[in-house]
């Protein structure tokens, strides 16, 4: 890998990132939370917690200054049991030379789609921490001030199952039509490669052919790498 932006990494994160959090949100429905930072405890609460494994604290996006603080520099100081993970991402951003990692405080502005939602920035670097680190399930959660903290979070129950024809449909459909993805063809090649599904493309690349249990898809894609078409069949081939 000679380059990598962080451009790079939402694609590569953008299709299997939100069919994890389509798995949380079966998983968890509509159960509060709770996090003990010092513990390094996260736990989804409800009449049978889930308490996960391992927690990993990201940072926080705050509407006031408009701008993202990486755990690793927050004032207050935190354990690095529960920041470890958010300083691999930094030294990842000084390797390639990609500022939204390696700096301390980022503001909203400097995203390659500027939002002044904090709920929108904590995806941004969620999505950019699950790429380097392999860790997939994330959670944000308010803080209070409209500041939201960002968490990767571990547990058995977050794994996704096989992939089903369906789930598969909804995720390609919805993740290429609603979100900001530069290059929709590095996208769904990251998702066919993580999901075990064989993808064939054609010699000029503007046709890509993903099958796998029960689905047959093609996808096309403009000079633009934007997908202008999803043709398939669901079902036994």
């Amino acid at each position: 890998m000679s380059e990598l932006t962080l451009s790079n990494l939402l694609d590569d994160a953008a299709l299997y990132s939100f069919e994890h959090q389509l798995h949380l949100a079966d998983v968890v429905g509509d159960r509060g939370w709770s996090v003990d930072l010092r513990a390094g405890r996260f736990t989804l609460t409800g009449d049978q917690p889930i308490e996960c494994e391992r927690m990993h604290l990201l940072g926080s996006a705050a509407p006031g200054p408009q701008s993202w603080l990486w755990s690793w520099g927050n004032p207050a100081g935190y354990p690095e049991t529960v920041t470890g993970l958010a300083q691999s991402v930094r030294e990842t951003g000084i390797r390639y030379g990609i500022s939204q990692l390696a700096d301390v405080e980022v503001p909203f502005t400097a995203l390659p789609t500027p939002s002044d939602r904090p709920e929108a920035v904590v995806n941004t670097f969620m999505d950019a921490a699950k790429a380097i680190s392999g860790v997939w399930t994330a959670y944000s959660g308010p803080v209070g001030g409209g500041t939201r903290a960002a968490f990767l979070i571990e547990h058995p129950l977050f794994q996704l199952p096989t992939p089903e024809s369906p789930r598969v449909m909804r995720v390609l459909q919805q993740a290429l039509t609603e979100f900001p993805i530069t290059d929709h063809r590095r996208a769904v090649h990251s998702y066919a490669n993580h999901r075990g599904l064989t993808i064939e493309w054609s010699d000029d690349h503007r046709r890509a052919t993903l099958t796998g249990p029960a689905l047959n898809a093609t996808l096309t894609f403009d000079e633009w790498a934007r997908t202008t078409g999803i043709d398939a069949q669901l079902g036994a081939r």
